[in-house]
């Protein structure tokens, strides 16, 4: 297994989880735990994964993120948000709803 494929491995496994521990994972996978803590660090850059210190802590990865959902990037989101005043009736509750459907934070 390639490191892509490790790392995309994982990402499927915190999705359905929504949360790990590195030790669980370095066994799953067979490495190390600094190996599992750079897949994380490379992961976190693409998908909303972050880790948790301490008690409870961990890896999670957002409640609302879905794996393979098209989402809106940040630019894209904050230009809607900047159209959407202007917008009225109907327009402006589509452009809500896209908003709610595609944006990766859900936000109005």
């Amino acid at each position: 297994m390639t490191a892509n494929e490790r790392r995309r491995a994982i990402l499927e496994v915190l999705c359905v989880r929504r949360y790990d521990k590195r030790e669980n994972l370095a066994f799953e996978f067979n490495v190390s735990k600094n190996t599992i803590d750079r897949d994380i660090i490379a992961l976190s850059c693409e998908y909303p994964i972050y880790t948790v210190q301490g008690n409870g802590g961990g890896i999670y990865v957002e409640k609302s993120y879905k794996l393979d959902k098209q989402y809106l990037t940040d630019e894209e989101t904050e230009l809607l948000k900047k159209i959407l005043p202007h917008c009225k009736g109907e327009t402006a509750e589509i452009m809500k709803s896209i908003l709610r459907k595609f944006s990766l934070h859900n936000q109005e």
